[in-house]
């Protein structure tokens, strides 16, 4: 089964340990539940870090909301929900000690079905690139990479600038501006094991140069926690 929909909000946050409990049970009893509910949304799913000796390095907690299009993240309706957010929402952002939000536009799905774990992997292309990285991840890298042993799927896509701003300017707020046009990989899997190899083995630095890429990508692999959907 495909996503469900062509746009992707990917949510990287921490808390403090001692803030944990309540941050998970927030995201389990409300937060989820309260997105999938949206017009727009299909699907939540959240994941942590699958190694105690990856946390520090890559954040240790991810979220991802499929919607039908990357700009019902940027509608009246969600932008005033995040405007005016609930008690809990409140009391539990105030504690993130590390927060980032990509709106992916979704270039390449080879989803299929919902696996336990996800190697999620961050890079810079060359601006201008989109189509002709697109076809290479639909047609040569994602299908080589769920060929593997123990995979399930990947999916890929890059960060819309004008939606991932829109919050900070409907709200009138100074936030840092968004200005790279990041993409993401999101590879699906039955263990992170086998979703952590096939992006070692397929997305090296020298398989993304021809589209202007110059550094490694960042490679964090996460387990399931919890998802809902429609």
């Amino acid at each position: 089964m495909a996503l469900h929909g062509k746009g992707m909000l990917i949510v990287f946050n921490e808390v403090a340990r001692s803030d944990e409990r309540d941050f998970n049970e927030w995201y389990n009893r409300e937060h989820i539940d309260e997105r999938v509910a949206l017009p727009g949304f299909g699907r939540g799913r959240r994941y942590v870090a699958a190694s105690d000796r990856a946390r520090g390095r890559e954040t240790k907690y991810l979220a991802t909301y499929e919607c039908s299009r990357v700009e019902d993240l940027a509608t009246p309706s969600y932008l005033k929900l995040l405007a005016s957010q609930t008690a809990w929402t409140q009391r539990v952002m105030a504690r993130f000690t590390r927060f980032q939000r990509l709106t992916l536009h979704i270039r390449a799905d080879l989803s299929h079905g919902v696996g336990g774990a996800v190697t999620c992997l961050r890079f810079e292309p060359r601006p201008g690139d989109s189509k002709i990285l697109s076809a290479w991840l639909r047609d040569e890298a994602l299908p080589q990479a769920i060929a593997r042993p123990g995979m399930l799927g990947g999916t890929a896509g890059d960060n819309d600038l004008e939606v991932a701003n829109a919050p900070a300017k409907f709200q009138g707020v100074d936030y840092p501006r968004a200005d790279v046009a990041e993409w993401v990989i999101l590879l699906e899997g039955a263990e992170p094991a086998d979703t952590a190899a096939a992006a070692r083995a397929l997305f090296k630095l020298s398989a993304l140069k021809p589209f202007g890429v110059t550094r490694a990508p960042s490679i964090a692999t996460y387990r399931l926690l919890y998802g809902n959907q429609r």
